[in-house]
């Protein structure tokens, strides 16, 4: 089933691929840095700055190439980051990969979360390459987010590509809107988690995750 985001522009993501798709027309990575080049500098007139002026004559160009690095999930797929990294192997015994770093784009204000998410699950018969969890960490996040619905499309993408017994995703980040604006919090962090399979129907196993997920 797709899963719809909430954005003006009416996207929805397959969860397993991971791809976008849109109504608008599709622009070339050329032209899309164009367009990006010509929206920054346009932003920096209506704030008074000059764009003219010495320290921001490249910005547009740094602006579009950034955002466009920031925001290359829409242009990655979850299939083909995991290619052929899948094993046949019988055993029941909870695999986890903690830590794995992630940066994001808040797309309530357009800044910047960050943090570190937690992912495990139980095989099925058969096992996904390590360094292929934090692969998927980055396709789902490199895109503008709410951290809620990252970690249910990371836990679903794990959930779709390796059918385990079950999946837990716990995601710990902090928000520069919560800590640069608005509210002002400073040391605030933002804890979400999804589960899937037995990590949600078993309670033993539920616990065994997040002990080791919230581990110092």
């Amino acid at each position: 089933m797709s899963e719809a985001v909430a954005t003006d522009r009416d996207l929805t993501i397959a969860p397993l691929s991971g791809r976008i798709h849109s109504s608008l027309p599709t622009l070339s990575a050329t032209q899309r840095t164009a367009e990006l080049e010509l929206l920054a500098r346009r932003q920096l007139e209506l704030l008074g700055e000059n764009p003219d002026r010495d320290g921001l004559l490249r910005t547009p160009e740094r602006v579009a190439r950034s955002m466009a690095w920031l925001t290359r999930g829409y242009r990655m797929d979850v299939r083909a980051e995991i290619g052929e990294a899948l094993f046949d192997e019988q055993h029941e015994s909870m695999i986890m990969v903690r830590d794995i770093e992630l940066y994001s784009m808040c797309e309530h204000h357009l800044l910047p979360f960050f943090g570190v998410a937690h992912i495990a699950y139980i095989p099925n018969g058969r096992i996904v390459g390590l360094s292929k969890l934090p692969r998927i960490v980055e396709v789902f996040a490199r895109r503008l987010q709410v951290q809620e619905r990252l970690t249910e499309q990371i836990a679903q993408a794990v959930d779709d590509a390796v059918q385990p017994l079950g999946v837990g995703v716990v995601i710990e980040a902090s928000h520069l809107c919560m800590m640069m604006r608005g509210v002002e919090k400073q040391n605030s962090r933002t804890i979400t988690s999804a589960l899937r399979g037995v990590f949600r129907d078993c309670s033993m196993t539920r616990d065994e995750f997040l002990r080791l997920a919230h581990r110092s």
